[in-house]
């Protein structure tokens, strides 16, 4: 691949075409990884300390939580919403925008990766050449555990992505859906506010 200037780069990323790492970029990269290193060795009490690292880290970042350890690409190329939780092994591979709206939950071990690589072997060997996709997650969507979102996909609102799940294509709003290929199993309805998980009633007003 020709050689290009960090600021070229970028903007290769960013309009899809393939890109390969530049010696500014990777600086940029290993600083985000020490911040985020002393997230993940930060006291959990500390919130002033941890707010302040994850200013630092994200593009944008309201006022959610992020249980350590996570670990990051870029971090300033994610925006997060209010009122997102993050657990355990949280992995955000954002070469590319990852844009994560409100009141967003994720289960431990979720990663979510904006970059692939080419399939042809000689476009892997020398260089690496990559390319990115940006990655949408909308408001109130819930990520079990162990669930993996590929470059380009966006998930709507409210929906729910079933445990171990691999997601390709976009998953539209208001649905659960798993599976690897994840896909669509049925829509969120009435039946879901009367019951919180198999035949367990919600008791409305003791919460």
């Amino acid at each position: 691949m020709a050689k290009y200037s960090y600021k070229e780069m970028e903007q290769r990323k960013l309009d899809g075409k393939l890109f390969t790492d530049t010696p500014r970029g990777l600086i940029k990269a290993t600083l985000v990884k020490q911040l985020v290193g002393r997230f993940n060795r930060s006291w959990a009490i500390n919130i002033p300390k941890r707010f302040i690292i994850e200013k630092l880290v994200f593009k944008k970042f309201s006022m959610s939580w992020i249980e350590p350890p996570f670990n990051v690409s870029v971090g300033k190329n994610t925006s997060i919403g209010t009122g997102c939780y993050f657990n355990f092994n949280m992995t955000l591979v954002d070469d590319g925008p990852i844009n994560i709206g409100d009141n967003v939950l994720f289960g431990p071990n979720v990663t979510v990766i904006t970059t692939g690589h080419p399939v042809h072997p000689e476009l892997r060997d020398k260089g690496a050449a990559m390319y990115c996709a940006p990655v949408n997650i909308h408001n109130n969507a819930w990520l079990c555990s162990n669930v993996v979102v590929l470059p380009g996909v966006t998930i709507g609102e409210n929906s729910v992505i079933a445990a171990g799940s691999v997601v390709t294509k976009d998953i539209p709003a208001n649905v659960v859906a798993m599976g690897n290929p994840c896909r669509v199993v049925r829509e969120i309805n009435e039946n879901d506010k009367q019951y919180y998980y198999k035949e367990k009633s919600i008791e409305y007003g003791k919460l």
